[in-house]
């Protein structure tokens, strides 16, 4: 991973309604692991006090970032974490410790 691909995640996740958005994704997904490790976005839409064309301009912008991978379930919406590109946020972000 590139330091213009890091960027573009630590952007993404700049945004707190974005954060929160993701967050919930990633709880959800944690949550229905046996089936899948996805949620439907309109399972979380009444957690945030927002509109749906807001939530669909986050989820384009997470999307974008390689945060989340999204996919239609008829007429749903469904998301799941992007794992392997937290991993490798995560590598190196751990070598800043170092």
């Amino acid at each position: 991973m590139n330091s213009a691909r890091l960027s573009k995640i630590m952007k993404a996740l700049s945004n707190q309604t974005r954060l929160e958005l993701y967050l919930q994704i990633a709880k959800q997904s944690e949550a229905s692991f046996e089936t899948g490790c996805e949620c439907f976005i309109s399972d979380i839409v009444g957690s945030l006090s927002i509109g749906a064309p807001t939530i669909s301009h986050h989820l384009k912008e997470l999307a974008n970032a390689d945060l989340i991978i999204t996919e239609r379930r008829g007429k749903f919406l469904a998301a799941r974490i992007n794992k392997n590109t937290i991993q490798t946020a995560n590598a190196i972000l751990s070598l800043i410790d170092k």
